[in-house]
């Protein structure tokens, strides 16, 4: 296990906001807002203190996400091909040697999960909360060093970020059915019933 809990800038994180927001209607999902502020600003608060180098991949309004990261990237292509896409750029970019990645929908992640996924680093395998049995792709702990693999598996058509990291000795990090601070927050019937 590699503790790095005393380390303040142990990892990047990386916040997915790159996607087409169809179930939003189109609308850029991390700029939708919840009480009264942009999804995006809830994440930015938790984890800033973690990092010095917080990205985000976003491929519109980056204008909008300025303020809310240390560097933007966009996805080599430009039909929105998924968060794998985002995953890469965003691999490309980081500092240092441990990426966290969130979805930019789950204003309600805070830090004790994200101290959870930070400390079980280790070695060269990637971590990713498994909620009741199902694997939550965008809670995810990724190597740097990975990037070539996950490069070349793009390379060779594939583009599921889960399926990738299955093929790298993918560990768990456990939740419960009911965390809702895994909770996505990724329609608008759903922001009003929130």
């Amino acid at each position: 296990m590699h503790d790095t809990s005393t380390d303040p800038n142990r990892c990047s994180i990386l916040l997915l906001a790159g996607g087409r927001g169809q179930r939003m209607g189109g609308q850029d999902k991390g700029l939708v807002q919840w009480n009264g502020r942009p999804l995006i600003a809830y994440l930015h608060d938790t984890v800033r203190p973690l990092t010095d180098d917080l990205i985000i991949s976003c491929n519109r309004n980056q204008d909008r996400y300025q303020s809310f990261a240390d560097r933007l990237v966009s996805d080599e292509q430009l039909d929105f091909p998924g968060p794998l896409a985002g995953v890469l750029a965003g691999l490309a970019l980081a500092h240092h040697r441990w990426v966290l990645v969130l979805a930019c929908d789950a204003p309600r992640i805070d830090r004790p999960l994200i101290e959870q996924l930070l400390n079980g680093a280790s070695g060269t395998s990637p971590l990713m909360v498994q909620q009741a049995g199902q694997w939550q792709p965008m809670f995810s702990l990724i190597p740097s060093a990975l990037l070539p693999a996950l490069r070349a598996s793009w390379d060779q058509g594939e583009r599921s970020l889960l399926r990738v990291l299955l093929q790298h000795d993918l560990r768990a990090l456990d939740c419960a059915a009911d965390d809702l601070r895994l909770t996505n927050f990724n329609s608008p019937d759903l922001l009003k019933s929130l």
